[in-house]
């Protein structure tokens, strides 16, 4: 085993707080949760751990420095007592006459307990950087991170419901099904399917935020949908039913004679279905009017005529602003 001070890179005349201190980068740097892929990190933050079981501990470095102990913290061979051993070494008692013996004394015996550096981990990588050392108080194993990924899906699967592949940060792909009535920015919990935990702990959740992709005819609003609806002018002016599409089908809606360009008219319950006790949306249908798209002398000349014989001012309202 390599001398305690090499292995942390201090000299033997560092302070107590440089060794703490070199001890936590090396433990932060090696420490196997952040290696998974280095198997020599395992041996070397093993050996800087046992290297400041001696150094950083008062009692063990006096005794290290003073050659009593090995970098292995076990005693060294230091001559009987009376004959330069020190205490707590590989020492004898010389008794006196013909039955004389010797008493040893390997060392280990009284004093305070060593340290334990996994004291530490709590500080450099949470609570769970002691597991595994059991006992009633040991702390439970650290769970997996967890990963987000987004699902883009169709309007229609989000009010009626289905699935949708998606593809998680580490590149496997999988089908998530998607509740009808679901909101636009709401997110999935998948258990388990997050990043592995370390030995003993569970694995973290994918969180998958949905996001519904626009739609040629409604725009989403929470759970509401709005719709702008062509309609011609003589159907503003004189109302009447037409036919207006829904994400359930086309339903007869009924225009008021005299409508304007922009009113709303609302279609309750026809937004997006109920969903986690929340009541199903509704749908605001604005009105659009629209000219003909072709050019048509009759209809030019019947315009003419009604600026010329029946005009009205529909800015008015612009000049009392």
């Amino acid at each position: 085993m390599r001398d305690p001070y090499e292995v942390l890179g201090v000299a033997r005349s560092a302070t107590a707080s440089e060794i703490k201190k070199a001890y936590r980068q090396l433990a932060k740097k090696y420490h196997p949760d952040h290696n998974k892929s280095d198997p020599k990190a395992k041996e070397r933050f093993a050996e800087v751990n046992s290297a400041y079981e001696i150094v950083g501990d008062e009692e063990k470095k006096a005794k290290f420095d003073r050659g009593e102990i090995g970098p292995d913290g076990k005693p060294r061979f230091a001559g009987f007592e009376g004959f330069g051993a020190g205490p707590g070494g590989f020492g004898g008692r010389a008794g006196a006459g013909p039955g004389s013996h010797y008493e040893f004394n390997f060392g280990g015996g009284g004093g305070r307990a060593g340290f334990d550096p996994s004291d530490l981990f709590a500080d450099l990588f949470g609570a769970g950087a002691k597991r595994g050392r059991g006992g009633a108080g040991a702390p439970p194993p650290r769970r997996g991170e967890d990963v987000a990924a987004t699902a883009t899906i169709p309007l229609e699967t989000a009010a009626l419901g289905g699935s949708t592949r998606v593809v998680l940060p580490s590149g496997r792909t999988m089908d998530v099904k998607i509740p009808a009535g679901i909101e636009d920015g709401k997110q999935i919990r998948l258990r388990g399917q997050g990043q592995p935990g370390p030995i003993g702990g569970e694995a973290g959740d994918a969180l998958i935020a949905v996001k519904i992709a626009p739609h040629p005819f409604f725009r989403v609003e929470g759970r509401d949908l709005r719709l702008d609806l062509p309609v011609t002018l003589y159907e503003a002016a004189l109302g009447g039913k037409i036919a207006a599409p829904t994400l359930s089908g086309k339903v007869e809606l009924t225009i008021p004679a005299g409508s304007n360009g922009g009113r709303t008219l609302r279609l309750r319950g026809k937004g997006l279905p109920a969903s986690d006790g929340k009541p199903a949306g509704d749908l605001y249908v604005s009105l659009k009017l629209m000219s003909p798209e072709a050019s048509d002398p009759e209809y030019e000349a019947l315009m003419t005529k009604w600026r010329d014989e029946k005009p009205y001012e529909p800015r008015k309202f612009f000049d009392k602003a």
